[in-house]
C-alpha cells in the first residue's frame, strides 16, 4: 500500500484528443448546477399543460434535446409533431437510439447536428431516406459514439460531473470520429477515453403514468431516461395517463423520475404512436411502412406531411386521420394477445 500511494503522487492524469467530433453542449458541471439552482423550480406545484404550450414555451431555435424512448418504443411523438408543426429549426439531437423520431425531426427540416449512435435505421424496417441524404449531403453535421458512451454521458451530467472515463470505442473508427479524449488513469496508468457530459437544454420523455406534479411511473425497458431526466435543464413529460398523488404515494418505488425533475405535464393517450408502448398498444407497422414509402418521392412526402402534422390542428386529429380509436384498439389487441 506504502508503494501504491507513492505512484499515485508520481502519476498525473494526460489527456489528448481522441477524435474530430465536436461537442455540441456544454460539458461544465459547475455551470450546469448553477443552470439548476438559479432556473430549474423545484416546489411540488401542478405542471399541467398542452402540447402546444410546452413547445412554445420551453423549446427555442437552437436547443439541443434529449428524446426519451428506445428505438421506435415509447418515444414522445405528439411532442415531436408539434416540434415540426411550430417549424422549430437549428435544434441539436442526442440520436442515442433514434429512428421514427430522427425520421421526423429530419424530415421536418428542424435539427441541423446531432450526437450520433443509431440512426437513420428503422431497425428491421428499413432506412430512411430522407434521413440518409441529410447526413451524407452534410446538412445535419454528425459527431458518432456509441449507444453505451451517449449513455454515459447522460450518467456523467446526471452525476454531477463533467466527463466519464470509458473503454469502449477504444481502437476503432468510433472513437476517431467522436469528440472524446484519450486519458492516463491517475491510479494505474491505464488508458482510458473521457465522454464529455450531456446536458440538453430540453429533454421529452413519454411515460406511462404520471400526476399532475410531474411524479411519473413507467413500464418495461426505460435504458437511459432516468439518467436523460435528471440531465436536462427543461424536462418535458408526456403521459399516457393522469393518475392521482394518492396513487404515486402508494408505490413510491415506481416513481422513476420525481416531480422536481419535471417542468411540463401533459396527458396524451397514445402519445407514442406509430411507436410501441410497453403493455400498452403496439407499433403500427403499417403506417411506419407508408413513412418509408413516400420517402421515395418529395412531393408525395410533402403530401403525406400536410395531411398528417401540418394540418392537423392537434395529435387527437392525427390519431383520427391515421383511422381512430377502431385502429388504435387494434394495436391494444395486438399488444396485448387479446382476441377480438
Amino acid at each position: 500500500m506504502e508503494n501504491f500511494n507513492k505512484l499515485l503522487k508520481e502519476r498525473s492524469v494526460t489527456y489528448k484528443p481522441a477524435g474530430d467530433g465536436k461537442i455540441y453542449t456544454d460539458p461544465d458541471a459547475d455551470r450546469a448546477r448553477e443552470y439548476f439552482r438559479d432556473k430549474k423550480p423545484r416546489k411540488m406545484v401542478e405542471k399541467l399543460t398542452t402540447v402546444d404550450t410546452a413547445v412554445s414555451e420551453m423549446i427555442n431555435d437552437g436547443d439541443y434535446i434529449g428524446v426519451g424512448g428506445f428505438g421506435a418504443n415509447r418515444i414522445p411523438t405528439a411532442v415531436l409533431h408539434e416540434i415540426i408543426r411550430q417549424k422549430k429549426r437549428n435544434l441539436g439531437m442526442a440520436g442515442h437510439t433514434a429512428t421514427h423520431d430522427f425520421q421526423l425531426l429530419v424530415a421536418g427540416e428542424c435539427i441541423d447536428r446531432c450526437d450520433i449512435a443509431y440512426i437513420i435505421g428503422l431497425e428491421a424496417r428499413g432506412l430512411s431516406k430522407v434521413s440518409r441524404k441529410a447526413v451524407e449531403s452534410g446538412a445535419i453535421d454528425i459527431t458518432e459514439w456509441t449507444n453505451a458512451a451517449l449513455t454515459w454521458r447522460y450518467k456523467a451530467a446526471a452525476m454531477g460531473i463533467s466527463f466519464m472515463p470509458v473503454r469502449c470505442m477504444l481502437g476503432t473508427d468510433t472513437e476517431k470520429y467522436s469528440a472524446s479524449m484519450e486519458m492516463e488513469c491517475p491510479f494505474t496508468g491505464a488508458k482510458y477515453l473521457a465522454v464529455p457530459a450531456l446536458y440538453p437544454d430540453v429533454g421529452v420523455i413519454h411515460v406511462h403514468r404520471a400526476d399532475v406534479y410531474g411524479n411519473c411511473q413507467i413500464d418495461g425497458i426505460m435504458i437511459a431516461d432516468y439518467d436523460l431526466a435528471r440531465a436536462s435543464k427543461r424536462l418535458i413529460i408526456t403521459t399516457e395517463r393522469l393518475i392521482p398523488n394518492e396513487v404515486i404515494r402508494r408505490d413510491p418505488d415506481k416513481t422513476v423520475i420525481p416531480y422536481y425533475l419535471v417542468d411540463a405535464v401533459i396527458e396524451v393517450p397514445y402519445g407514442s404512436y406509430p411507436g410501441n408502448m410497453a403493455y400498452e398498444y403496439f407499433s403500427d407497422e403499417d403506417h411506419l411502412k407508408e413513412w418509408l414509402k413516400v420517402e421515395n418521392e418529395p412531393a408525395e412526402l410533402a403530401e403525406f406531411m400536410d395531411k398528417h402534422i401540418y394540418s392537423a390542428k392537434n395529435f387527437n386529429e392525427y390519431l383520427d386521420k391515421i383511422g381512430g380509436m377502431a385502429r388504435l384498439q387494434e394495436l391494444r389487441f395486438q399488444e396485448n394477445l387479446i382476441e377480438k
